[in-house]
């Protein structure tokens, strides 16, 4: 029988902790093997005990859960960490700012926190922490970009001045899709676009409903190009990025004045998955005189895979799949590449150049 996986629980709650300890243990093939209330508590149990996994508070006196993750980083020690979030805005907020510093994922705490211990909430952090535990967290070294910060992009356009243009000559989409590691990765994609880039992008990142809204905003200041949460009826324009909102799908149509529409629906979810990427490309498949370029980056499982194989044998598509090297989990790409559709297979931090590189600017 394998190990069991050692787990470390960080909250300033007692009730919290105890909760927690008790879920994990009730999992033969998880025990926890400390718990800390704070953030420098935590610190010195991690270099101590050397868990696989911590499951980490945000909000907590002395150090904060940020903080930590901050020290982490600065020390370089590479563990594993998975958030317990709250659904208030501030806490959706503190939640993407957790995953661009290294959290692999998070778990979201009901606002009743008597309704922490409930069968669903078990399965969905067991699930993350066992995930987590086959995972080395991946510290890339780069620097986030801002707007002032553009020294490291590969790909210089001639122009920054955006050209008026007109729906009628839409003619390229870039489609991305990712998941676990998704939301810091893409913060070493589209910052790194310019802002007249010819094309729009739709991408799908899984994450549950509230928290998309947060994660746009916060791709939104750091990029030149306009990055939103994608409404019903959005018509995509170029330059702009839409990511779906968590729990819709989310579909691209064209309508007879030759604009792309963006549809979202609560269709059931595809393979445990809504939104999913499949959903997305294969909405695409519809699409006429349209150059396509398939985006898939880190993420668990297959999702995007089926749909990208269709665009290419009907549609033709230019697909670039996020390496190995630089997944946090090289899942989905793994299946993209493994099908033999892959045109190219670069680093997270070549795909911006690859992007703009394939679709050009005005």
């Amino acid at each position: 029988m394998s190990e069991k996986k050692k787990i470390l629980v960080i909250d300033d709650s007692a009730f919290m902790r105890r909760v927690i300890s008790d879920i994990i243990n009730s999992d033969a093939r998880c025990e926890t093997i400390g718990t800390a209330k704070n953030g420098k508590d935590g610190l010195d149990k991690i270099k101590k005990l050397n868990p696989d996994v911590v499951t980490l508070d945000i909000e907590m006196p002395i150090m904060t859960g940020l903080e930590m993750l901050e020290q982490l980083r600065e020390e370089n020690i590479n563990v594993s960490v998975i958030v317990m979030s709250t659904l208030a805005e501030e806490g959706k907020k503190e939640t993407i700012r957790a995953l661009e510093l290294g959290a692999i994922d998070f778990v979201k705490k009901p606002n009743n926190i008597f309704k922490v211990n409930t069968e669903s909430m078990r399965v969905k952090l067991i699930d993350k922490l066992l995930m987590a535990s086959n995972i080395m967290s991946k510290q890339v070294t780069s620097k986030i970009p801002s707007r002032h910060d553009r020294n490291k992009q590969v790909y210089k356009p001639v122009s920054r001045i955006r050209k008026a243009t007109t729906n009628s000559s839409f003619s390229k989409l870039v489609a991305l899709g990712c998941s676990t590691g998704g939301p810091r990765a893409l913060q070493y994609v589209l910052p790194y676009l310019p802002r007249d880039l010819d094309a729009g992008i739709v991408i799908v990142q899984h994450m549950p409903a509230g928290f998309t809204k947060s994660l746009a905003d916060r791709l939104n200041q750091l990029s030149e190009i306009e990055v939103k949460e994608a409404v019903d009826n959005d018509i995509i324009e170029k330059g702009k990025a839409y990511i779906a909102p968590g729990d819709y799908h989310m579909k691209v149509i064209k309508d007879n004045k030759n604009n792309l529409i963006i549809k979202l629906s609560k269709e059931d979810p595809f393979r445990g998955h809504r939104p999913a990427v499949d959903i997305m490309m294969n909405s695409l498949l519809d699409i006429n005189n349209v150059e396509l370029t398939g985006v898939i980056m880190t993420g668990m499982g297959m999702d995007g895979s089926e749909g990208l194989n269709n665009l290419k044998n009907n549609n033709g598509i230019h697909i670039i799949a996020q390496d190995e090297e630089t997944c946090v989990v090289y899942g989905m790409p793994k299946a993209v590449v493994l099908k033999g559709i892959a045109d190219e297979i670069v680093p997270l931090q070549l795909i911006s150049d690859s992007i703009t590189k394939k679709v050009g600017v005005l």
